[in-house]
């Protein structure tokens, strides 16, 4: 396993809560049925983990551990969510029978691992015969932004050095379909889309939230901690990320790699 670049600060759980299944997998809905099983691979705080437990049958939620299986937990015992069983697994190694889940899904997890290809064929092995593997990256090189700020190209610059550094590849979105084909799926449909921040509550959310994250996650720890920055850089970097969101022409769009591929028929 490679070492989680975001950790679970506080300031990580408030943007992680935000996603939902429609602004996190809509490129996966149509495809679901009623009825289905699904893993959901990498729950974090289980908000996409609860609107899919609404579309199929069943869903099993995973995290690398207990404590962060938890988050997951409360989620979707709060939501009163009674079709999501949870297990503590490693992608590399699914503890699974093969063929138990009509669809695998992994959001934001891919970037993260220390093999993508091994862990897209374990999210296969665990699909039945003809079923659906499913993940969404993102691909930080391609983040745009306005204005340009030299506090924000340096945040970029720091976060793909922490994420690289931890065995991760923070550009996973435009390697997905590279990675999907090397794990052998088939009928593979490769897609994009974005979350883009331009409202005056977009920005404030995601410029504190990023303003909080570069200084008292595990993000900001790592970079200090390696040498990469000193507490006074990630200081300007948090500035700057408070001067963008104050900004009334501020504009910041995230895209996103997805791919949809099928296991080999029975």
């Amino acid at each position: 396993m490679s070492t989680y670049t975001h950790g679970h600060h506080e300031s990580v759980l408030r943007s992680h809560r935000m996603r939902t299944a429609a602004n996190s997998a809509a490129y996966l809905l149509p495809h679901l049925r009623e009825g289905g099983s699904l893993l959901d691979i990498g729950a974090g705080p289980g908000t996409i983990t609860a609107d899919l437990a609404g579309l199929v049958g069943r869903v099993t939620a995973t995290e690398i551990g207990p404590e962060e299986l938890d988050l997951s937990r409360a989620t979707v015992a709060a939501r009163g969510i009674t079709n999501v069983d949870f297990s503590v697994q490693d992608v590399h190694a699914l503890t699974f029978p093969s063929g138990c889940f009509d669809v695998v899904h992994a959001h934001q997890v891919l970037q993260h691992v220390a093999d993508p290809v091994r862990a897209l064929r374990e999210m296969a092995r665990v699909a039945r015969p003809g079923g659906l593997v499913a993940a969404r990256d993102s691909d930080y090189a391609a983040f745009t932004w306005w204005p340009r700020l030299p506090g924000l190209d340096e945040w970029l610059r720091l976060y793909r050095t922490a994420a690289r550094a931890n065995g991760g590849e923070p550009d996973a979105g435009r390697r997905l379909l590279s990675w999907a084909r090397a794990a052998g799926l088939t009928d593979i449909a490769a897609t994009s889309s974005t979350w883009c921040f331009a409202t005056p509550a977009d920005r404030d959310h995601w410029g504190r939230m990023w303003a909080d994250r570069i200084t008292e996650s595990a993000l900001a720890r790592q970079l200090v901690d390696g040498g990469h920055a000193t507490t006074a850089d990630l200081r300007a970097i948090s500035a700057a990320w408070l001067s963008w969101a104050a900004a009334e022409d501020g504009w910041l769009s995230v895209l996103h790699g997805e791919i949809l591929g099928r296991t080999a028929a029975a």
